[in-house]
């Protein structure tokens, strides 16, 4: 397990819900009952990493506006950086899109949400993730390596951050994979909710695949405008992304022949090394998702894409349960032959 100190400095505080602060479920806590689930296992502290590969996932305004937003924000009452504007086609029209002095009008420049709130430790914590994922590629070689990386980022597409993510860290571990020699990586999300950011990032991109099992946003799941079956890709990235969206209520009988399908894909493909978007959101009793996943269907999803005997990183997305959490990440990897 590869792990980060600086994880637990990320406090949101909160979420603004329709308006409403309501307490939010990406917590420090849940880095505590992973490794105490994991507690017999060896750790790997993330070692640092220049920008370089993270500069390749995310333009730098994004990552400028993350590292510095916190400093930058006035008194306005609220303890946490939240957007409260959003610059939309349907505002801007043919104008281009400025760079607003304001801090509190920069913020839904590059958040797309109300509920990804930035706090004093945000940055440290967001990038102590992209750490970790880089210390997996440093370390995976021919195997399976687990990164506890929190917050997740699955969300954050090249250009703005959401979804209770800040940076991202699964498309950082597949170009830092690229980068290391591998010619085709293949990302498997299997987070409860469709990885937007992942998808945008290698959307028009021939050399990763990006493959999600969710629950179907057009069954009114985040992130609602994303994460359909008729998002293929575009110019080389034809035929690069899959997304098999589910019903409420799926049960692990539908779910593992998604994932079947998925492994299936990732043959096609003759991936080299793969990326697994480890969230167990889909979990029965996670209240983030109605898909109704129990622990031995999380096993035997290991079960099945470990049996690709690829290179593996996996990295923590969601999971917001905290008496179960822990068992369902062990499970998985322990599917995954971790």
């Amino acid at each position: 397990m590869v792990r980060s100190d600086r994880a637990r400095g990320h406090v949101p505080g909160a979420e603004i819900w329709l308006g409403t602060r309501t307490p939010g479920t990406e917590v420090p806590e849940r880095i505590d009952v992973i490794e105490a689930a994991l507690a017999d296992w060896p750790v790997i502290e993330a070692a640092p990493h220049d920008d370089a590969v993270l500069l390749a996932v995310h333009d730098h305004a994004l990552v400028e506006h993350v590292r510095t937003i916190w400093a930058r924000w006035g008194d306005y009452g609220i303890d946490r950086v939240v957007p409260y504007l959003f610059p939309t086609a349907g505002m801007l029209g043919d104008l281009p899109l400025r760079e607003p002095l304001a801090p509190h009008a920069a913020a839904g420049r590059y958040c797309y949400d109300t509920m990804t709130l930035v706090g004093p430790g945000t940055w440290e914590a967001a990038r102590g993730a992209v750490d970790v994922a880089l210390t997996c590629v440093d370390e995976v070689g021919d195997g399976v390596i687990y990164g506890l990386t929190r917050p997740p980022g699955h969300h954050v597409t090249r250009t703005a951050y959401g979804g209770s993510c800040y940076l991202n860290n699964a498309a950082i571990a597949a170009e830092g994979l690229r980068r290391a020699g591998h010619a085709r990586v293949a990302i498997v999300d299997i987070d409860a909710h469709h990885g937007n950011g992942t998808q945008d990032v290698f959307y028009a991109r021939g050399d990763v695949l990006y493959a999600s099992v969710h629950v179907d946003p057009g069954a009114g799941w985040f992130p609602h405008y994303a994460g359909f079956a008729d998002e293929t890709g575009i110019g080389q990235g034809v035929g690069a992304n899959l997304n098999i969206a589910m019903a409420p209520g799926t049960g692990d009988m539908r779910w593992l022949d998604a994932i079947m399908g998925i492994v299936e894909r990732v043959m096609d493909f003759g991936a080299t090394a793969m990326v697994i978007s480890l969230g167990v959101d889909a979990a029965a009793d996670d209240p983030e998702s109605p898909l109704e996943i129990t622990q031995s269907g999380y096993f035997r999803a290991g079960e099945l894409l470990g049996a690709l005997q690829l290179p593996t990183i996996a990295l923590q997305e969601g999971g917001y349960h905290l008496p179960t959490l822990g068992s369902l990440v062990r499970a998985t990897l322990e599917g995954l032959g971790r």
